[in-house]
């Protein structure tokens, strides 16, 4: 399957004028960037590597204040959707130091205050099942609802108001995984199937010595995304980053399925 994305942002920066980016299509697994494109008018760019060895993030130092972008990309991607059910968790001794990362709390994914909800909701199940029991529980008490998220919104406030947006959901299984001991990390990506068209938030769970992609809003499957960048949670892969304040003028995403 091939997506096709196109991205337009259009803002106005403060008197730094430099912009830490995370925009790019991943070469990972599962996707190959076919042809990409990342245009700034009056920018200076300069990439590096994303963390945790996903994706690249760009620096772009802009000669105005306006800051006018476009992003298009090809990406084939190959990954299918998969069962979780069967997968078993890989006890805490064994796991790499990469992935204990993932099993703790974070700025916006307070993990370690839902140990016990998460023994009491989910302790009958195991492995793939427990993700699959928490991705159901998700699915039939939340509400997708951007009026009650904002860009500082916490897995706590998500979990008292039970609404939200992708990245909150993300935080949320995240959340309940990490505290089930079992590695998980938020994911920006590109979905085919995102309503509103935005830029998109998923999971990544440790099960089988391997990373499997979930999606806790159930708008995309695996083959219908783009990966970006991992981390943490969203403090670490937020598509801009300034030094001071960025006021926005226009945004526009599109991924589509060709």
């Amino acid at each position: 399957m091939k997506l096709e994305i196109d991205v337009s942002l259009t803002y106005a920066l403060g008197a730094e004028r430099t912009v830490l980016l995370a925009l790019q299509a991943a070469r990972e697994q599962g996707q190959v960037v076919v042809e990409d494109q990342l245009d700034i008018d009056g920018a200076e760019l300069s990439f590096m590597d994303g963390e945790w060895g996903m994706g690249q993030r760009c620096w772009a130092r802009l000669s105005s204040e306006i800051m006018r972008l476009t992003y298009r990309a090809t990406v084939g991607v190959s990954r299918q959707p998969e069962r979780l059910d069967g997968l078993p968790a890989v006890p805490l001794h064994e796991l790499p130091s990469e992935q204990v990362t993932f099993l703790r709390p974070s700025r916006f994914c307070q993990s370690d205050q839902f140990e016990t909800f998460a023994e009491r909701e989910f302790g009958q199940h195991s492995g793939g099942e427990k993700i699959t029991a928490m991705m159901r529980w998700i699915a039939e008490k939340m509400a997708y609802d951007p009026v009650h998220s904002h860009s500082e919104t916490t897995l706590l406030e998500t979990f008292a108001t039970r609404k939200g947006v992708c990245r909150d959901y993300a935080h949320l299984l995240c959340g309940l995984a990490r505290a089930s001991h079992i590695p998980a990390r938020y994911v920006a990506a590109y979905g085919a199937s995102v309503d509103p068209p935005d830029f998109h938030a998923v999971v990544q769970v440790w099960l089988d010595n391997q990373w499997h992609l979930v999606d806790p809003t159930g708008m995309c499957a695996a083959d219908e995304l783009v990966l970006i960048g991992v981390g943490r949670d969203a403090a670490d892969v937020p598509f801009m980053e300034t030094p001071d304040e960025a006021r926005f003028l226009d945004q526009k995403v599109r991924v589509n399925i060709t």
